[in-house]
């Protein structure tokens, strides 16, 4: 009988016997193949032989801490997954695990149902990785213009942009990018002009949404001296600047009707004519056109021409929200911050806020998110983001965090059970320094800013003093 295939193979390391022990006979029961150590000098061989998917580590340890046994497994093998365990938890230690490359951090003493649901998302990430380096080995990988304006991401989506992509880019097929605004159609333009022969032609761009029906028309087509009021010499349109490369024509359903005739004929063998002239001109161009409305709901409305959607539409390459993608979300934020930098200093994000940007919906989608961040720096008062620099609207929309995960690995199980020990601790400090909030902040170990949403919170505005009656807490519901 073939054995079962394992949940896992999972190393881990920790000082503590019986604390390792038990813990991979626990794991082990759940269907991992473990390996337990308790001298973390003879991990890296391990980890160098056994082809492991997961590294579960203690923080502090003999001779070496888990941050530094992580930084050494990661250079063995970039796509392990590390999660830390501590006892001795601080927000500090949590950001310094995450820049590290930690995938989360967990809480001593813990139950194994929290640390299983860590793991399988652990095994998740492992296998996207891995799935990730396969298809880079087997599909060269796409060349961008700059490292800023690139497709970042590692979904099942976005996997699937990126080899239509390489499939398209070396044929002259027109291309429609369909997706909601801000999810990077542009990029996809940009990727399929760039890794095609016309390389070295220009990209040119047009939004059909900016510009009124005669001068977009003018725009992409041109005009002879004296067509119409106001043109006093002769314009060439955009097909001919673009001439050999290819034509990124943006929010195409914006254009209207009689305009659409025109793009149709020059999609079907290239003739057109400048405005106000009698002369055929060939144009020698690719067209990528790209839309966030469902085109088909415009043809059943008359608004757009059957004929030119469905010669648009030869390779479509629709692009998904970021709320369909969360599991991009992260290196998201670490290409924008990489590469949108504010200031001198790198900027990290603690685990709080990277949860809080995962849950959030992003109906800006991508562009929301740089803004987001672009905003987070400028307010960030160290170089970490935190909670407190992202907008109230994104920070209350993703709601508290889930027991069991990360830093709140330890947290009571009750939720109303910590707003209330939170609520009473809070007053305490504010009668301590009689409702100084500065002194009470800093005692408290939080900036002002959490502080007068903790006070909002648990209406709290009227204590001052140790006299002051005990607010009720805020009603349920």
């Amino acid at each position: 009988m073939t054995p079962p295939t394992p949940r896992g193979r999972l190393l881990v390391v920790d000082d503590e016997v019986e604390l390792m022990r038990a813990l991979c006979e626990s794991l082990g029961e759940q269907g991992f193949e473990v390996q337990g150590l308790t001298d973390p000098v003879l991990a890296p061989d391990a980890l160098r032989d056994g082809g492991y998917d997961v590294l579960l580590s203690d923080l502090m340890m003999p001779g070496t801490d888990g941050i530094q046994l992580l930084r050494r497994a990661l250079e063995i093998d970039p796509n392990l997954v590390g999660i830390i365990m501590t006892g001795q938890g601080t927000i500090q230690t949590a950001v310094e695990a995450m820049k590290t490359g930690a995938f989360d951090y967990v809480l001593k003493p813990f139950r194994l149902q929290t640390i299983l649901p860590v793991l399988d998302r652990a095994m998740e990430v492992r296998r996207l990785r891995v799935e990730n380096l396969r298809l880079r080995a087997i599909v060269k990988e796409l060349t961008f213009e700059s490292p800023r304006y690139r497709i970042v991401g590692s979904s099942p989506a976005v996997r699937r942009v990126t080899q239509l992509i390489e499939k398209v880019a070396g044929t002259n097929a027109t291309v429609l990018v369909r997706g909601p605004s801000g999810t990077g159609k542009e990029l996809v333009a940009r990727a399929v002009h760039g890794n095609s022969a016309r390389r070295d032609r220009p990209l040119v761009t047009v939004n059909c949404a900016t510009l009124q029906e005669t001068l977009l028309e003018s725009e992409l087509f041109g005009h002879e001296r004296g067509a119409f009021t106001g043109a006093d010499r002769t314009k060439p349109g955009l097909f001919e600047v673009a001439e050999g490369g290819t034509l990124f024509i943006d929010e195409v359903a914006e254009m209207a009707p009689a305009l659409q005739a025109k793009l149709l004929r020059v999609l079907e063998d290239g003739h057109y004519r400048r405005v106000g002239s009698t002369q055929e001109k060939h144009a020698d161009v690719r067209v990528v056109a790209a839309t966030n409305k469902p085109l088909e709901d415009e043809v059943r409305a008359n608004r757009f021409r059957e004929d030119l959607f469905f010669r648009l539409n030869v390779i479509a390459i629709t692009l998904p929200p970021l709320r369909d993608r969360r599991e991009d979300v992260p290196e998201l934020v670490a290409h924008i911050l990489r590469t949108r930098q504010v200031g001198k200093a790198p900027f990290a994000v603690d685990p709080e806020a990277m949860r809080v940007l995962c849950a959030y919906d992003w109906p800006g989608n991508i562009r929301e998110l740089a803004n987001v961040l672009e905003r987070a720096q400028i307010l960030a008062e160290g170089d970490t983001i935190t909670v407190d620099d992202l907008p109230e609207g994104v920070a209350h929309a993703a709601g508290p965090a889930p027991a069991g995960t990360g830093a709140v690995a330890a947290a009571p199980a009750n939720p109303d059970d910590l707003d209330d020990v939170e609520r009473r601790h809070v007053v305490a400090v504010l009668r301590r320094h009689d409702g100084n909030k500065v002194h009470a902040a800093k005692a408290l170990g939080i900036s002002r800013r959490t502080l007068y949403r903790l006070i909002d919170r648990y209406r709290l505005g009227g204590v001052t003093k140790a006299t002051d009656a005990d607010p009720a807490p805020p009603a349920a519901g």
